[in-house]
């Protein structure tokens, strides 16, 4: 039977909130009224017992505003320069906001590729337990000052989502300047509404994304299906709603029906399968027949040699490898047991001949189904 909102509410204890740069930017630069309004919020769940994680844009409205642009600069270096100084207005204003109510912040920025590395990845974790153990407010933000594409999340949808996996969080909330996920645009057709709930990701769902673009920053709604897809895989659910709605948060925790709600999966994904399966970089891909496919999605099996048909890329052994289907579908990531070149090697054999081709035989698989996540819909 498929729990009601209220029920994953009432359960949570460690709460990520992601609020957007639609909602965290004014006029004249950072939407102070708004931080103000969050900080308030969020000091009001921890003094009831909830530890929250707050995954903030704004950096870019804050450097604008300091160093007099109207527009965000298109090379990356100027817009890096932008962030550099944006950043410490933004958190200075968090942290003026939360000292109103006797709490103390921390800046966490992050890149891509340093939550890839598996030790990185459990440091990172530490430290933001740590943080929540002496109750301080992590406010974490991507580290656009030195991100290039190669290392990125891609924007803070996505980070919100790792984080929300990293930490095991009970629910994440996503806060932007649309009131949830409509079936069309709200800004333009007036005849749009609101889906409430989400039991399942599918192409509708999708399409629906598609048709609402974001107008500040980098994530639109597409980002935030793509951020539900993950974390509700994990088990966790998450909520699309209106940052600009008075007192969101606290009406949200008490019962109240704003916004989109994404229904998890029923079983939570173990912390390293979710690693493997969503933060982790894959170093290459593993193409696989039907037959493959049909044995490790549905029937929950190991990726043996003779399932495989192509390699692409260079790996060595343990990396994080995407194992796609002929079709270019995405069916999921692993650690692969043996190298790329290896693989090559191997592939279309069957197990017990792996070691007259190879002069020795470590594993039986390509891919154990321990070091092995699903990501496509069964």
């Amino acid at each position: 039977m498929q729990r009601d909102r209220k029920t994953y509410f009432d359960a949570a204890r460690r709460v990520i909130v992601k609020v957007g740069s639609g909602v965290l930017t004014g006029e004249d630069g950072l939407n102070i009224r708004i931080i103000r309004s969050l900080s308030r919020q969020i000091s009001k769940l921890i003094d009831q017992g909830l530890e929250v994680i707050l995954v903030s844009s704004g950096a870019m409205a804050s450097g604008m505003r300091k160093i007099g642009l109207d527009r965000r600069p298109d090379e990356i270096p100027r817009r890096q320069a932008v962030a550099a100084v944006g950043q410490a207005g933004l958190i200075r204003e968090y942290e003026k906001a939360f000292a109103r109510y006797h709490k103390k912040v921390a800046q966490i920025l992050l890149t891509g590729d340093g939550l890839s590395i598996r030790k990185r990845y459990l440091n990172a974790r530490n430290t933001l337990l740590t943080l929540l153990d002496w109750q301080v407010i992590p406010i974490i933000n991507e580290n656009d000052t030195v991100s290039v594409e190669e290392i990125k999340f891609g924007d803070n949808d996505n980070l919100a989502a790792v984080i929300s996996l990293l930490m095991h969080a009970d629910i994440l909330i996503n806060l932007t300047n649309i009131a949830g996920l409509f079936n069309k645009d709200p800004r333009s057709h007036t005849d749009a509404e609101l889906i409430r709930v989400v039991s399942a990701i599918n192409r509708s769902i999708e399409k629906y994304a598609s048709h609402i673009p974001g107008t500040l920053g980098t994530g639109g709604m597409t980002s935030k299906i793509s951020s539900a897809r993950k974390v509700t895989s994990a088990g966790i659910p998450m909520v699309i709603a209106s940052g600009e709605e008075p007192n969101i948060l606290l009406k949200l925790f008490s019962g109240k029906e704003f916004g989109t709600f994404f229904s998890p999966k029923k079983d939570r994904l173990p912390s390293r399968k979710c690693w493997i399966g969503y933060t982790a970089k894959p170093r290459g891909v593993i193409r696989i027949d039907e037959g493959a496919a049909a044995a490790v999605v549905n029937k929950g099996k190991s990726l043996l040699p003779s399932g495989v048909i192509d390699v692409e890329g260079e790996f060595d052994v343990g990396a994080p490898v995407e194992f796609k289907k002929t079709d270019d579908k995405s069916l999921g990531t692993g650690l692969v047991n043996y190298s790329s070149a290896d693989i090559r090697k191997i592939m279309g054999l069957r197990s017990h001949q792996i070691i007259d081709r190879l002069g020795y035989k470590p594993y039986d698989e390509v891919i154990h189904r321990d070091n092995l996540v699903v990501t496509v819909d069964d």
